[in-house]
């Protein structure tokens, strides 16, 4: 028996999208018997029958059904591969590798690749999210193009755009921290109480401690969400980016613990890549685009 060839198959499948030999034929921009000929002889290789002639509109029997579902999947990787190909025949990349760190703010930070995916539909982007020193591991290793996190190891082989400044604020449900929040809330008031840190998401994790209170009782998430969570409910205090506790404060399911002993801070985040690395057209394009264009 001979294989189905990649034309039967979108012959097929254009033909179930558009309900008839003639629109199929019309799209495809072939004729009317040839898109006939190509979905019989299919349906003689694979040895069912895919479609119910009875009715005026061709329909899907349910091994035609089953069999359109697998077909699908196979045209649509085939036409990622048919792209990537284009890409890479006209010396484009087929991947970009991007890594979000943990404090930035999703709908900007997403919404700018998002438009210039838009314009590189070629190219497929892998998003990476990691936390702490994760982001700078990625990058040090070779593993990301570039990344959004805040520069915390400057160094003359990274290139960096400043992009956006986010502030970071110790807060806790009402009523978790006993003493008075009057601005003097100290160091040693909090010491009793579980304070909620992220984990560092790198194999070799930083030795930097954020905010840590040393002796006091900690526990461990993975993400700003989860964090958030954890301290809305009332079982630990910790430093969250304003972006995304301004809602809680306003609401009073949170409170903030700023004061004179107890402060935030405001952490600039950078694009950054490595100077000396290759990188492709799209990567050069999408860091002109943001060099001439700030999230924030």
């Amino acid at each position: 028996m001979n294989e189905p060839t990649l034309f039967q198959l979108q012959c097929f499948e254009a033909l179930v999208s558009e309900g008839s030999f003639a629109a199929a034929a019309a799209r495809l921009n072939r004729t009317h018997p040839t898109v006939h000929a190509a979905v019989a002889a299919l349906e003689a290789q694979v040895g069912m029958v895919l479609l119910d002639r009875t009715a005026y509109r061709v329909s899907l029997t349910a091994q035609g059904a089953a069999f359109r579902s697998r077909a699908t999947v196979f045209l649509g990787q085939y036409e990622s591969l048919r792209r990537e190909a284009a890409q890479l025949a006209a010396g484009q990349e087929a991947e970009l590798r991007v890594v979000v760190g943990d404090l930035c703010p999703l709908p900007e930070t997403l919404g700018s690749l998002r438009r210039f995916f838009e314009t590189s539909a070629g190219t497929r982007l892998t998003l990476l999210f990691e936390a702490i020193s994760g982001p700078w591991e990625r990058l040090r290793d070779g593993e990301c193009d570039l990344f959004f996190h805040h520069l915390d190891k400057p160094s003359p082989e990274i290139e960096a755009i400043e992009l956006f400044e986010v502030r970071l604020m110790p807060v806790a449900a009402p009523g978790f921290i006993k003493p008075r929040l009057d601005g003097s809330i100290t160091i040693d008031d909090l010491r009793p109480y579980v304070q909620c840190v992220i984990r560092d998401t790198s194999r070799q994790p930083s030795a930097a401690s954020y905010y840590l209170i040393e002796g006091a009782p900690t526990c461990t998430v993975p993400d700003q969400l989860m964090k958030r969570e954890l301290i809305v409910q009332g079982l630990a205090w910790g430093h969250m980016p304003s972006h995304l506790v301004a809602d809680d404060l306003m609401e009073h399911r949170l409170v903030s613990l700023e004061g004179r002993n107890l402060r935030g801070a405001a952490l600039k985040h950078y694009a950054a890549r490595r100077r000396h690395a290759v990188h492709g057209p799209v990567a050069q394009t999408l860091w002109t685009q943001l060099q001439e264009l700030k999230i924030g």
